[in-house]
């Protein structure tokens, strides 16, 4: 007889996130002890010996509780009697930028990144479901948020694709009735319980209250809602990249004119692409900085600069955008152009002109 039904599903999603790493490749597994990922790491351990795939994993002590350091630990020897080898704890300090939520996954990914170089890993495993994938698309709703952050996270993601989700089509519960078939008694976090926490709030309020009264099944259309608008958003990036490159201009600027010609989706990609590369924080640059941006190109009214997160400035100067670090840019200002070439100042100045680019004949 083969394994139990949850078992088994889970195993499948491993094997198949596995299918193109060659055997003595390194694979490491995420794993917090809870129910989700330690069925991955189940499975993991499982599908990796079967295909001569060696099997690490890291745990990650956040130092956010208390006890936090023996957890960790507990974790690691759990792993280890799944045979994994080598099994680290990585202790991080969690900042505030973005709020704890968003500054521990900072930290935590940076920590799983420096590793993965280390140990020179493949891939990096992780046990999101499709209970998070729902949660991360209701959480982008109420942000308001644009296609992308509705695609919710990408089976695979990250510099080379390091990271892989296997998982993102198994439902929680099967998770867990995995780790009960298997023996394995997962640790329940209590953070993920904490009203605190805008994701415990959607996970035990939000999405009951939708299942109760929208009917079964809530949480599989929105993790099939965020598949729908992940290849419509790749589609539309992968426009925005090319259209990236045909408005470059020599001087290191973006040519308003052709941005002004973009359909609205593509060229606010386009912007947001500059602004990133320009040293933008991610995590705090939001649609009203975008909305400010693309106003220099189509609603320009004289308006010199807009301040973006991170230090960065957009300017748009003699027909072209130029976005880069401005020492004293603050967080989404915007600054008028005195007249004769004075200098930026916010507030209060004669409106720009933008005679458009220069006479390349003269």
């Amino acid at each position: 007889m083969g394994p139990p039904a949850p078992v088994a599903a889970v195993r499948l999603a491993v094997r198949r996130s596995l299918a193109d790493i060659p055997p003595g490749g390194l694979v490491l597994v995420a794993s917090s002890g809870g129910a989700d990922s330690l069925a991955l790491a189940a499975a993991t351990a499982f599908e990796a010996g079967k295909a001569g795939i060696r099997a690490g994993a890291l745990t990650v002590d956040h130092g956010l509780q208390p006890g936090s350091t023996g957890r960790a630990a507990a974790v690691a020897d759990r792993l280890r009697a799944l045979a994994f080898a080598p099994v680290e704890v990585l202790t991080v300090v969690v900042g505030r930028a973005g709020g704890p939520e968003a500054a521990a996954r900072a930290a935590r990914y940076a920590a799983l990144d420096a590793a993965a170089d280390r140990l020179a890993a493949a891939a990096v495993l992780l046990g999101h479901t499709r209970d998070d994938q729902a949660e991360t698309v209701l959480l982008g709703l109420a942000r308001g948020s644009g296609a992308r952050s509705l695609a919710g996270m990408a089976p695979v993601s990250g510099d080379g694709g390091r990271y892989r989700r296997p998982l993102l089509d198994v439902d929680r519960a099967t998770t867990r009735a995995a780790c009960l078939a298997e023996g394995l008694e997962p640790w329940d976090d209590p953070h993920n319980l904490d009203p605190a926490y805008a994701r415990a709030r959607v996970r035990h309020r939000v999405l009951p209250v939708l299942e109760a009264e929208l009917g079964p099944g809530v949480t599989a259309a929105l993790a099939r809602t965020a598949k729908l608008l992940r290849a419509d958003a790749e589609a539309l990036d992968s426009w925005a990249d090319r259209a990236a490159a045909e408005c470059a201009d020599h001087s290191g600027g973006l040519l308003a004119d052709r941005l002004g010609q973009l359909p609205a989706a593509v060229r606010r990609r386009v912007l947001r692409q500059a602004a990133l590369a320009a040293g933008s924080t991610p995590s705090d640059l939001s649609a009203g900085h975008i909305d400010a941006v693309e106003a220099l190109v189509t609603d320009w009214r004289g308006q010199a600069w807009v301040d973006l997160p991170g230090g960065v400035r957009a300017e748009r100067r003699c027909g072209r955008l130029h976005l880069a670090a401005a020492d004293g840019a603050g967080k989404g200002s915007v600054g008028e152009r005195e007249g004769h070439g004075h200098g930026p100042r916010a507030g209060a100045g004669h409106r720009g002109a933008d005679p458009g680019p220069p006479d390349r004949a003269r």
